[in-house]
């Protein structure tokens, strides 16, 4: 029996030895799925997510309205304003949350303007700073539950059921977090902060938190000068007193599972729950779904479920099941740190911990020449396809019945094949996004078009000979002349 606190801080020494250890940036279990099927599950949506953003921004409205009303006469606070203001901070400090998550990804939206408008809004609603937590975010997907690695780690060892209890008040959650901006605002990053964010993006992230700060103290200012808290009721203070169904839903995700594992069957859990909660929460409990492959869309998560969920642990029926689950697993690790849940998953035959990397893999041999990569009619429009050739790896796009485009096939933030990507086309941009972190390339240009990508692909030339797309390998864009996209 073990009760040890490890070091979870960024820069501590947890994380080199996680580095050591090869957990870092590393490859992870992959299952199999029809690179068809895949294709069409990464199709986003406007009009889907503007329902669903309507929704939510119109019961916010409504709630708030009825808050306002239930106020007594000169904004005493009557004991029938307290249900009105729990729903409304529900909808506030709680399912901001999840459209934070989903936007902050890049997939709620098909335009990229809706997905960073309503990013930015729930970051501000939320009390996080959007650079930060943009690539806090992308370091939990690439370092999933790694001690050392993973700044999203909300559980460490050994966890009461007293402090879990405690932190759905999200009294400390909140006090964290306006401290940090704080902290951000006036001295500067912290070294976990600066550990995540590049430093091209690391005076952006001040001035959020200036931003943030200011906009928040302008509204205490305005209580003060009014002598009512009751601005702070609808701005701000949401954050706190709504923040608890953000920490319902939060604590279901890797709670009690095994820490340091390359596999997010181990670390992370789906748990089927009713159509309520699945709005509120935007489907995000199938989170290990999402984890597997985010550049899937929140309303394609069920599908992807489908198409997938034989190879994964067996979801749990229901959130009070997964309740009793953690409520255990907490008990057991409050008594010994190293107890995990012992997860059973399925063997998948021919699977290992690879790079996501999907379909059918092109062999090219020879150089010089023209080569043949395939025949036209074996590539559908809006398909992707890898090819490798004498060490180097490609990706091949169909962006129209006759365009073709050929680019390097590794993101350049993390080694991830963008062949399991998806391939946008919108209007004159044609994006390849990588599967891993949602980076956008212009497949065209080769230009990063989305954080976390920054250095451009190369592009090569291609041809149509014949009803065959061929290539001589040859460089068709001044890579060097496309510099760096912050």
């Amino acid at each position: 029996m073990t009760l040890t606190r490890r070091d979870h801080s960024l820069t501590g020494p947890e994380s080199a030895v996680a580095i050591e250890r090869g957990l870092s940036d590393a490859a992870w279990f992959q299952p199999s799925i029809d690179a068809g099927v895949l294709r069409e599950l990464q199709q986003r949506s406007d009009g889907r997510a503007a329902r669903d953003t309507v929704l939510w921004l119109a019961l916010l409205l409504v709630a708030a309205w009825v808050a306002w009303w239930s106020l007594g006469v000169d904004g005493v606070i009557w004991a029938q304003a307290i249900p009105a203001f729990a729903v409304y901070g529900a909808l506030y400090g709680g399912a901001a949350d999840a459209r934070w998550h989903e936007c902050g990804h890049g997939t709620a939206f098909r335009s990229r303007w809706a997905n960073e408008v309503v990013y930015n809004l729930a970051c501000l609603m939320l009390w996080r700073g959007p650079t930060l937590w943009r690539w806090s975010h992308h370091r939990h997907h690439t370092d999933t539950i790694i001690v050392g690695r993973d700044a999203e780690i909300a559980y460490p060892r050994p966890t009461s059921l007293w402090r879990a209890a405690w932190m759905f008040t999200h009294i400390e959650g909140s006090a964290r977090l306006i401290t940090r901006l704080a902290r951000h605002a006036v001295l500067g990053l912290d070294a976990d902060a600066r550990d995540l964010i590049p430093e091209h993006d690391r005076r952006r992230a001040v001035w959020e938190a200036r931003t943030i700060v200011g906009l928040m103290l302008a509204v205490v200012i305005w209580s003060i000068l009014i002598g009512s808290i009751v601005p702070l009721l609808f701005l701000g203070l949401p954050t706190v007193y709504g923040g608890w169904l953000m920490v319902f839903f939060g604590i279901t995700q890797h709670a009690g599972l095994q820490a340091d594992v390359l596999d997010h069957r181990l670390n992370t859990r789906t748990v089927m729950m009713n159509p309520v909660l699945r709005f509120l929460y935007l489907n995000m409990n199938f989170h290990v779904e999402h984890h597997l492959y985010p550049s899937v869309p929140y309303h394609a998560l069920p599908a992807l479920h489908g198409a997938v969920g034989d190879q994964l642990a067996p979801p749990l029926p229901s959130t009070w099941a997964a309740y009793r689950e953690i409520a255990g697993a907490l008990r057991h690790q409050s008594q010994d740190s190293e107890w995990e849940i012992p997860l059973q998953v399925p063997d998948v035959p021919g699977s290992s911990h690879e790079r996501i990397d999907v379909g059918e893999q092109l062999w090219v041999r020879g150089a010089g020449a023209q080569v043949t990569l395939v025949r036209v009619d074996d590539l559908d429009v809006g398909e992707v396809r890898r090819v490798d050739r004498d060490g180097d790896t490609f990706v091949l796009c169909r962006v129209s019945d006759d365009e073709f485009r050929l680019v390097d096939g590794m993101c350049t933030h993390a080694r991830v094949h963008l062949a399991g990507g998806a391939l946008l086309v919108s209007g004159e941009r044609c994006e390849l996004e990588c599967p891993k972190h949602n980076a956008r390339f212009d497949v065209r240009t080769g230009e990063a078009t989305r954080a976390p990508g920054r250095h451009a692909l190369r592009c090569y030339t291609i041809d149509v000979v014949d009803g065959r797309v061929v290539t001589d390998f040859s460089d068709q864009v001044d890579h060097d002349a496309l510099g760096e996209r912050s």
